[in-house]
């Protein structure tokens, strides 16, 4: 447990601000993110990752404006997969030139948006994207900077939904059927064809998979430079799995050293990672209290305030996440639990078979919520999201309100009665 996220004096602590404090000040469910742990995890990654290298952050794991303009401060790039993620970044401070655009279905709108901007990268995904890009950049007279994203067919060994690396996935380029695109992109005029990527899944703990796929990446810059097409720019995406349970966590530091030095055989190659889960998950929370407790044959159910529209990972992905109580005394015990929302759906879950000595009105933290938490939110079951909260030292700032009821209708209409 990080020592800026754990009890002192028996109470859970945000840093310097106890949970129920923090309930008491913004209400519950809530979302509470750490300063400090954000940039402590941010450092780690730039303290093996030597300049000219780029660490590009990948927005959808955390979108909060405030969390872009940290992180933008302390030299952040950015990974994007949406028009929205694009405007977010800019909003935020981020450089348009350090911004790299993946994703598999970019409409004309975010094309033109992301030419008018200046972004750095456009990752393309298809021979059919590739020519939508060049027919674009033409009509706008500009020159479209282009990584290929290729299917290294690698086995991440992570949750179906989230492996992305496979030739069944519906990502990249197959690795067989590279090379003719490759030459069509630099053979095109408003294309300037500067590297090659690939991302082969999300939440991996071993080194192995992410140092095969980058081998065969590196293979494959040879293989063009044999065809005379000199790439200086490769994406090795993100993927770094967090620890949500106890488990051996993923050695970054030795991933990172072997990197670089494979790259060190490429000279003229700048190497550029996605992380995202590996920056924000252990660095927030949700905050959920309890609002009855349901006795059943062999457990108690417990009903908090905070449903699967809050936090969809449980239901989408049976994801563990470690559920604690606001005071250390309540922790273990006999009594088993399922923590459970108010959502009308039997996978609206928390986590099963939990032990825990809670009543009513006790704060309850599902850790590990800091990535894939608010940006997944839904208003399923017309729900307000929460807030979210940034903490550094005793100070903590408000930086998204609660959702309200007009939030939710707006740009709603009703239809007009007949004879009004």
């Amino acid at each position: 447990m990080s020592e800026l996220i754990d009890y002192k004096n028996g109470q859970f602590h945000i840093e310097g601000c106890d949970v129920e404090s923090l309930i008491e000040r913004f209400s519950s469910p809530l979302y509470v993110y750490s300063k400090g742990q954000i940039l402590k995890n941010w450092r780690e990654f730039q303290q093996y990752w030597p300049t000219p290298h780029k660490l590009c952050y990948a927005v959808k794991a955390n979108s909060n404006l405030a969390i872009l303009q940290l992180l933008a401060e302390h030299g952040a790039g950015f990974d994007i997969v949406s028009g929205g993620e694009l405007q977010r970044v800019l909003m935020a401070g981020g450089k348009a030139e350090d911004i790299v655009f993946s994703g598999v279905a970019k409409s004309k709108d975010e094309i033109i948006m992301a030419l008018e901007a200046g972004i750095g990268c456009f990752n393309v995904e298809s021979e059919a994207e590739l020519e939508r890009i060049q027919d674009i950049a033409a009509a706008m007279d500009k020159q479209a900077p282009v990584s290929l994203r290729v299917n290294p067919d690698v086995d991440a060994k992570t949750h179906p939904y989230i492996a992305t690396g496979m030739k069944a996935n519906k990502f990249g380029i197959s690795m067989s059927l590279a090379k003719p695109v490759f030459l069509k992109a630099h053979s095109l005029p408003n294309i300037n064809l500067i590297g090659a990527d690939c991302h082969i899944g999300s939440q991996i703990m071993t080194a192995e998979p992410f140092l095969d796929a980058a081998q065969r990446m590196f293979n494959l810059v040879s293989e063009m430079e044999q065809q005379g097409i000199q790439l200086t720019h490769l994406d090795l995406g993100g993927g770094f799995g967090v620890a949500y349970q106890p488990e051996e966590p993923l050695d970054k530091a030795f991933y990172l050293k072997e990197l670089v030095k494979l790259a060190e055989n490429y000279p003229q190659i700048t190497l550029v990672l996605e992380p995202g889960r590996a920056i924000t998950a252990d660095a927030g929370v949700l905050l959920t209290t309890v609002e009855y407790i349901k006795p059943s044959d062999d457990k108690n159910f417990v009903l908090v305030d905070a449903g699967m529209n809050d936090l969809l990972r449980p239901s989408l992905y049976q994801a563990w996440h470690d559920i604690l109580p606001a005071h250390e005394n309540k922790r273990g015990g006999d009594q088993l639990n399922d923590v459970v929302g108010p959502v009308c759906e039997t996978g609206d879950f928390f986590g099963h078979a939990r032990h825990l000595h809670v009543q009513q009105g006790d704060v309850l933290i599902v850790k590990h919520a800091g990535a894939y938490g608010f940006t997944m939110a839904s208003n399923y079951n017309s729900r307000g999201r929460p807030p979210e909260v940034l903490v550094s030292g005793e100070n903590a700032t408000l930086i998204r309100e609660r959702e309200s009821f007009n939030d939710l209708v707006r740009g709603e209409h009703l239809l007009h009665q007949e004879g009004q």
